[in-house]
């Protein structure tokens, strides 16, 4: 065999052990963000049953937005309980935990017999969603490698916009199928419980999935478990001995991450990093993509649409969040987070403005409500679309991506909870206040409301954010967190 033969088989098996590491790890990734999907079906599945719900339970507009608004209550703890978790037990096992918990709560919701059961559901639901937003972009980030990690990392998007639309193609399916969320349907059951039991296949899928995966290594070498975690990082890619030293090296002391550890050494402040975590946290959900989600019947019932016609254009909605998200997989390794961050903050201050003064435009109908003309409701629907867009290449996946991987390895765990939980504390307090607001100000000053806080974003992300494209998280590691003593 001359040597030309042997450089070409040995390119050839090189390049064949690439792919199947690369294959390896998507699988992971994959898996992890079933959590993503599920986070985000269960989040959009109230989308279609919250009028059936209010006659179910006999709630006014109050208790029926909190009925809403009350998982995320759930979510700001399972977001920063799940941090906690995964710092002490490791992070496949809170995946597992949390996995259950999205499978025993999507047949307790549909299954509830009273209001009150209903919201202790919903909250139990939100504590796993809440987990699910913080574990997957922490596992992806940890064990994807830095040239592909953003893109792997996005897939957390993709899963809760996914999630998304299948909530809402399911919801419209069985609405029509059965004569609307409130008819009775399969075995004398209302449609809207099944509406949420169809949240039980893919929840075992993910409690599945959850057991088959490895540890993080990075995990592993924090727990003094060096052997498996270079067994992972073999599997996964790269120079294990490399990236273990490089972990040991990060992580500065053998010791469990402390919430203490997010003050800066030798005085009484925040790390400046957490502050911008936070920040990235909140202004997502102050933009008010989440009440589109959420109330997107309620918003175009409300501007003269029927049940059916809302439950389509939430479809429609959907499928645009989808298709918007796949250029955000695409660039956020290429130009970077800190650019198409500034390019949303933009878009959606532009068509969050474009949608108030839609709805200004609008007259009242017999009954109060507000009425658009056809040509109103063609500008209205395509600045929410485009609203979605914006939103979905850059805040939607960005914001999941760095946080996932801004913070240092030491307080990764710790960070993520606090910023996590930040998150879904302003989704909670945008989601309450949206029928408020719809009853006092309408849909304009609603959305005039969420198109300052999209425009105040974009000189925050100018000063703040600092780009992560390209590093290791190994990397993430200038900002003194505490003393090395």
């Amino acid at each position: 065999m001359d040597e030309a033969t042997q450089i070409t088989r040995s390119e050839l098996t090189s390049t064949h052990v690439t792919h199947r590491r690369s294959a390896y790890v998507i699988a992971l990734c994959c898996v992890a963000a079933i959590g993503g999907f599920l986070f985000g079906f269960d989040s959009g599945v109230i989308n279609g049953t919250v009028d059936a719900l209010a006659k179910a339970f006999r709630t006014d507009a109050a208790g029926t937005g909190f009925a809403v608004a009350s998982v995320l209550l759930g979510c700001a703890v399972g977001a920063f309980g799940a941090g906690r978790m995964a710092d002490a037990f490791g992070r496949r096992p809170t995946m597992l935990v949390n996995a259950i918990l999205f499978l025993v709560t999507a047949v307790a919701t549909g299954a509830a017999n009273s209001a009150g059961f209903f919201v202790a559901a919903r909250i139990t639901a939100g504590v796993a969603i809440g987990g699910a937003s913080v574990l997957a972009p922490m596992y992806i980030a940890e064990v994807a490698p830095a040239h592909m990690r953003g893109r792997l990392a996005s897939l957390q998007q993709m899963a809760i916009v996914v999630g998304l639309f299948s909530a809402f193609l399911s919801n419209a399916i069985l609405a029509r199928v059965a004569g609307g969320a409130g008819a009775i349907f399969w075995f004398g059951v209302p449609t809207w419980r099944w509406m949420f039991w169809m949240e039980a296949g893919p929840a075992a899928a993910f409690l599945l999935g959850s057991i088959t995966i490895p540890e993080s290594p990075r995990y592993l070498v924090f727990v003094g478990k060096h052997e498996r975690a270079r067994k992972v990082f073999a599997r996964i890619g790269g120079d294990a001995d490399r990236l273990v030293r490089q972990v040991e090296h990060s992580l500065e002391a053998e010791r469990r991450p402390r919430l203490s550890d997010l003050i800066m050494p030798g005085t009484n402040r925040i790390a400046p990093v957490l502050w911008v975590g936070m920040g990235l946290a909140a202004f997502q959900q102050f933009v008010g993509i989440n009440i589109i989600f959420y109330f997107g019947e309620i918003l175009w019932k409300a501007v003269g649409a029927t049940e059916q016609w809302a439950l389509r254009i939430n479809v429609l909605t959907g499928l645009v969040n989808i298709l918007a998200t796949i250029p955000a997989i695409m660039l956020v390794d290429r130009i970077g987070r800190k650019p198409l961050l500034l390019l949303g903050s933009i878009g959606m201050t532009v068509t969050l403005t474009a949608m108030a003064v839609v709805f200004a435009t609008a007259g009242a109908g017999p009954d109060g409500k507000p009425v658009l003309t056809h040509m109103a409701a063609v500008a209205g629907l395509t600045a929410a679309d485009l609203y979605i867009v914006a939103f979905a290449v850059s805040w939607g996946p960005v914001m999941w991506v760095l946080l996932g991987e801004m913070f240092p390895n030491e307080i990764r765990g710790a960070a993520l909870a606090i910023s996590g939980g930040t998150n879904w504390v302003a989704n909670f307090t945008v989601t309450v206040s949206f029928l408020p607001l719809l009853k006092s100000f309408g849909l304009t000053g609603a959305y005039a409301l969420y198109a300052i806080a999209a425009a105040i974003s974009l000189p925050f992300v100018w000063l703040a954010v600092r780009e992560t494209k390209g590093k290791t998280l190994e990397q993430m590691t200038d900002i003194p967190i505490r003393d090395s003593g």
